[in-house]
């Protein structure tokens, strides 16, 4: 009961609210992740404060943005941020969690498990693999990824995966320069950016870069995984 208490108190201190009940869920996942941590690299952040705000706290970033009821797709969801977390304070959304690491995706599976979590699945496949399936392409309202790869390249990935009037929402570090880099894409992939919002947790300098699709995307994207990364719009 002591580490529920810590848990919640360290969210009220930023600002953030937590109940019992998902702070017992956060308590189990982070028990779960630095047991496994140990077997499996998934963080480089172990400590329980790091784990609580650095992960935690830093995945609800978009927790209000999202619409009711949402079919959101978690782009390399890794130790399974930020969407694991946005499930357990957002229940009514429908959560895909896309990981291309048989490891991780073992992790997500049984952490899915550990949680008791409904309404979230797990698809060991790489993201432009999802963006040319049928049933998934355009298939989603809200796209997450955290720290998976420079915009321009995220913006090919992600936006093929939504539906027109979906959006993006990308947590990064600060932005300025990916976002210069990545305004291309945006406009090739019929997106446009509604926001970049700047924030801080525990002095490091946060982003949530919010990008809509406006348009369907056009049939020849996503491009093959190494056009993507050699040769980015």
């Amino acid at each position: 009961m002591e580490q529920v208490v810590k848990i919640i108190k360290e969210f009220n201190d930023l600002g953030y609210t937590c109940n019992e009940e998902q702070a017992s869920k956060l308590l189990e996942y982070m028990l779960y992740l630095q047991e496994y941590n140990a077997k499996v690299n998934l963080t480089a952040i172990t400590d329980d404060q790091g784990i609580i705000v650095k992960h935690f706290i830093d995945s609800l970033g978009a927790v209000n943005d999202i619409p009711e009821g949402a079919k959101l797709a978690d782009i390399g969801s890794g130790a399974g941020f930020p969407a694991v977390v946005l499930k357990i304070f957002r229940p009514d959304l429908g959560v895909t969690l896309i990981e291309s690491n048989g490891k991780k995706t073992t992790f997500l599976v049984s952490l899915i498990k550990r949680l008791n979590l409904d309404g979230i699945e797990v698809l060991n496949l790489r993201a432009e693999e999802c963006g040319r399936k049928q049933g998934l392409r355009e298939g989603y309202d809200a796209v997450t990824a955290r720290a998976v790869t420079e915009l321009n390249k995220l913006i090919e990935y992600a936006l093929p995966l939504l539906k027109k009037g979906g959006a993006l929402y990308a947590y990064k570090g600060r932005v300025d320069e990916e976002l210069q880099k990545a305004s291309n894409a945006i406009v090739k992939l019929n997106g446009a950016l509604k926001e970049a919002r700047h924030y801080e947790l525990m002095e490091q300098k946060r982003s949530l870069v919010i990008i809509t699709k406006e348009g369907k995307t056009p049939s020849e994207y996503p491009r093959q995984n190494k056009k993507i990364i050699s040769n980015p719009l």
